[in-house]
Formats: C-alpha cells, sequence, structure tokens
C-alpha cells in the first residue's frame, strides 16, 4: 500500500510536469501519511539533517569554482594551450574541445557547467571552420558529460555519502575511466572528421609559441594537481580540496588574470547559488524518499527479485546498466543517484562487486543520461550555447553514444580500469 502510494504519486507529479525534487518530496510526504507509523514533520527533517553533512559541503564549493573558473579566464587559457598542441591534427578543433572538456571537468565536478563554458568559446570556432552543426553540439554535450566522470565530481560525493563509500576511493576509481572515455571520444572525432574531410588548423606553431602558451595557462593547469594531488596524497579530503579549489579559482581570476572584479563576480557567485540551491533540495528530499524505501524494505525485495531472475554475474550487470540507462534519460543524476544506489549497492555487494567500482559504473551510467532524451540536460545547454532547436543536438549525438555505451560496457567487465589507483593507494 505504501509502496504504492509512494511511486504513483512520483509518477504522477513527474508526468505534470513538476520539478524533480518537488515530485520526489510530495511522493515522500504521501507515503508518510499513508503509512501512518511516522510524524508529519519526517520530511522537513530529513531536509535540514541531509544537508548537515560534512562531505556535502563539498557540492556548493566545486560548484563555485567551476563558475569562478569560467568567468575568471581559466577555460580559455586551457583551449589556447590545446589548440597550440593538437590543432593542426585532423579533426583538431574537435579533439582540442574533448580535451579542454576533460582539463575543465578536473576543476568543475559538473556536466552542465562544463558545457556551458567550453561551449561558448568553442562552438562558434568550429562552426566558422566549417564543422557541422549537429556534430558540434553533439559533441560538446558529450564531451561534457566527462565531468562527472574525472575527478572531482558531484555524483561521486553524493553515492559516497549515500552509501558511507569513501569519496577519495571513488575520485581515485573515477580517474581512468574519465581517461578512457575522453581516448574513445578522441577516436571517433578523428575517424569521422578525416572522413567529412575536416582538417586541422593549417598555422604551424614554434616551439616559442607553444612554450609562450603553456607559461600564460600555468595557474590553470596547476590547477586539477593542486585538487587532486592533495587528495591523492592524503593532504586534505575531497570537501576540503573544494574549498581549496574555490579559493584558487577566485584568486586566479581575481589577482592573475585579473579578469573578475567588483563589478562582474556576483554573477559566478549568484549562478552557483542557485545551482546549489536546487541540487540541495533534491539532496534532501531524496533522503527522505531513500529512508522511506530502506523502511518498507524494497531495496531488499528489489535485491531478492533480480537475485531470483538469475544468477549470472554478467547477466545481473545487464540488468543493472540497463535500468540505469532508463532511469538517466529520465531522472536528473542527483536524484537518481540519491534514490538508486541504496537499492541496487546490496545487489552489487551480493555478486562480490567492490562498491567503489560499482559507484563509478552508476556514474558511468548516469552520465550517459545527460546526452540522452528526453531529460538529457546536457543536449539543452549544448542547443543554448549553440542557438539551435534541441533537433540540431539530437541528430548528431547517435555516434557519441556508442563510444559511450563501449566504454560502459569495458568499465563494467574490466574492473581494473575503475580499481588500478585505490589498489595502489588505498
Amino acid at each position: 500500500m505504501v509502496c504504492a502510494v509512494l511511486f504513483i504519486v512520483l509518477i504522477i507529479a513527474l508526468v505534470v510536469n513538476v520539478p524533480v525534487g518537488i515530485a520526489i518530496g510530495v511522493s515522500s510526504l504521501a507515503a508518510v501519511l499513508a503509512d501512518g507509523r511516522l510524524s508529519s514533520t519526517y520530511i522537513v527533517q530529513q531536509l535540514v539533517t541531509s544537508a548537515d553533512s560534512f562531505p556535502l559541503m563539498a557540492i556548493p564549493l566545486f560548484i563555485l569554482a567551476g563558475e569562478l573558473m569560467s568567468a575568471g579566464g581559466v577555460s580559455k587559457r586551457i583551449l589556447n594551450v590545446c589548440n597550440v598542441f593538437f590543432g593542426r591534427i585532423t579533426g583538431g578543433l574537435a579533439i582540442v574541445t574533448v580535451i579542454v572538456c576533460m582539463f575543465f571537468a578536473a576543476v568543475s565536478g559538473s556536466g552542465p557547467a562544463t558545457v556551458a563554458a567550453v561551449g561558448s568559446m568553442v562552438v562558434p570556432t568550429m562552426l566558422e571552420k566549417g564543422y557541422s552543426k549537429s556534430f558540434t553540439l553533439a559533441l560538446i554535450a558529450t564531451a561534457g558529460s566527462i565531468g562527472v566522470v574525472i575527478p572531482p565530481s558531484i555524483p561521486m560525493v553524493i553515492y559516497g555519502v549515500s552509501t558511507s563509500t569513501s569519496i577519495s576511493g571513488m575520485f581515485m576509481a573515477g580517474f581512468l575511466p574519465g581517461i578512457l572515455i575522453g581516448i574513445g571520444l578522441i577516436i571517433c572525432c578523428y575517424f569521422y572528421c578525416k572522413k567529412q574531410g575536416w582538417k586541422g588548423d593549417d598555422r604551424r606553431y614554434t616551439v616559442k609559441e607553444k612554450l609562450a602558451a603553456v607559461w600564460d595557462a600555468k595557474w590553470a593547469l596547476i590547477n586539477p594537481v593542486i585538487i587532486l594531488g592533495g587528495i591523492y596524497a592524503g593532504n586534505f579530503t575531497p570537501t576540503e580540496a573544494a574549498a581549496v579549489a574555490a579559493v584558487y579559482a577566485f584568486i586566479c581570476g581575481t589577482f592573475i588574470h585579473r579578469e573578475l572584479n567588483i563589478k562582474n563576480i556576483f554573477d559566478p557567485i549568484a549562478a552557483s547559488c542557485s545551482t546549489t540551491g536546487t541540487t540541495m533540495v533534491i539532496i534532501g528530499c531524496a533522503t527522505a524518499f531513500t529512508k522511506i524505501l530502506t523502511i518498507q524494505r524494497i531495496p531488499d525485495m528489489i535485491t531478492k527479485g533480480i537475485s531470483g531472475l538469475t544468477t549470472n554475474y554478467v547477466l545481473i550487470l545487464l540488468l543493472i546498466n540497463l535500468l540505469l540507462l532508463i532511469v538517466g534519460c529520465f531522472m536528473d543524476t542527483t536524484p537518481a543517484m540519491m534514490v538508486l544506489s541504496p537499492i541496487l549497492l546490496p545487489i552489487a555487494l551480493s555478486i562480490g562487486m567492490n562498491p567503489i567500482h560499482f559507484g563509478v559504473i552508476m556514474v558511468v551510467n548516469l552520465a550517459i543520461g545527460f546526452i540522452t532524451p528526453p531529460l538529457g540536460i546536457n543536449l539543452f545547454v549544448a542547443a543554448r550555447v549553440g542557438r539551435e532547436p534541441l533537433e540540431t543536438v539530437t541528430s548528431g549525438i547517435m555516434r557519441f553514444m556508442v563510444v559511450m555505451l563501449i566504454c560502459l560496457m569495458l568499465i563494467t567487465f574490466i574492473p581494473a580500469i575503475s580499481m588500478l589507483i585505490p589498489n595502489a593507494f588505498m
């Protein structure tokens, strides 16, 4: 009865286009009232207690760091360096876009933020060089999804908090899968651009010019090293790393690059506050939703149900991946991670999977959700950046979707890709 109320109200709310966070909260409240064992103030308590978490402080700080990096000139300097070294290759600008997204991902932790920051600089140039609109916008949307795989990653923080899994371990585990996806996209870009006849930049850069570009971007390039190196070396926690990233971004933008001042600094702060507010509401409501699921023993029921269907390791993983891919089409990453990780982790543990490895699988699946309609937030951001209808972006997304799915299968069935670095440092 309670379970039926919970999911029916949730589905109805989503169908009538209620915001995801509010929909989860309303369905949780309906379930509490239907159960009768819990106080009606339970939801309010969860909204407060869920936010009272030191690891979760990393989320607003990484969001702020990403906004300050974008506004402070960091992303365009990284773009210049990548263009100097890789611009002459066939499909050079496309390859540069992927590499820049990987660098920016290592400071922002957000997929949509990566698309917005990098796309605003790269898209006009690519269109000017003759790249098709559908290819360009689909590429930036896909490459931006790496933002949640390469650490630091906001979904990894949420997974760690939801399942009591080491966030530092998650960050270590996400590094090689993120590089794998990046390499896959680069290979795809090279062969497709070669087929289309899209050549690289004709200009040859001298060694002096290359060194000058690197020197100009030195503070931007050092940033990921400081953040990730500090975490891996055990000098600070992921939350402390987020604070360091935000302060570093402010210093770079204000005192070094001098592109942030009293007039424009409030724009990135306001944008980060807006994103943080939305995210924290979702987290609070999703926490209450998850607690109700646990009280009703739904995770146990699902675990037994899937285990009853098959005990085959491969089939179970394929079923989990299929479920996550479907959910990613309709639900944002944050609520999906909050709701599904406590449900699916017991299944993964039952077949002997490491929780860190499983967390990476979840993150990659939901990263693909960034580029799958109808939700596909990266698709909408790319369309907005390119000032094109959504159909233009979706028409070019399939080839990159295939690459992402191949990488997902490799990450799923070759645990060493995720666990090599954690096993070495933990």
